[in-house]
């Protein structure tokens, strides 16, 4: 029997066994469909969900471990068992990147700010080579 915090932490799910704990007291950490607390023990064959948004990954426990390990040894502790259709979502949140910022959240983009330039400044202004000349001394005559 294992933490499910430290066993997160030494394959890697998250980056510190700190930022596991918090997930779990966020109840973002599922076990059997039910949340859990960061001292829960988890037993080999456990399918452990965590909630990262926008998607839930699925893991599988093949086996237990406390100390972190390296990223080539980690698919021998467990298995991703994430449906397809989470992928799909997080997809779909990358290909729409910031085209749906909501109002007020956060600066305009370079690209935003072209492209509202584009939009409000008139074609005609940017040559300033006009075809007649602005003399006064004309129009009086």
């Amino acid at each position: 029997m294992s933490r499910i915090d430290k066993w997160m932490w030494a394959t890697r799910i998250f980056k510190t066994r700190t930022i596991a704990a918090d997930a779990c007291k966020k109840n973002r950490i599922m076990v059997g469909g039910v949340n859990v607390k960061p001292s829960r023990m988890i037993k080999v064959g456990d399918v452990i969900e965590v909630r990262k948004p926008p998607i839930t990954y699925s893991f599988k426990v093949l086996a237990l471990t406390e100390r972190r390990m390296g990223a080539k040894l980690v698919p021998e502790y467990l298995e991703n068992v994430t449906p397809p259709e989470q992928y799909e979502i997080l997809e779909m949140n990358r290909i729409s990147g910031f085209i749906d910022r909501a109002k007020g959240l956060g600066r305009p983009t370079k690209k935003d700010r072209r492209e509202l330039e584009d939009f409000t400044v008139p074609e005609f202004m940017d040559d300033f080579d006009f075809d007649f000349d602005f003399d006064s001394e004309s129009e009086e005559d």
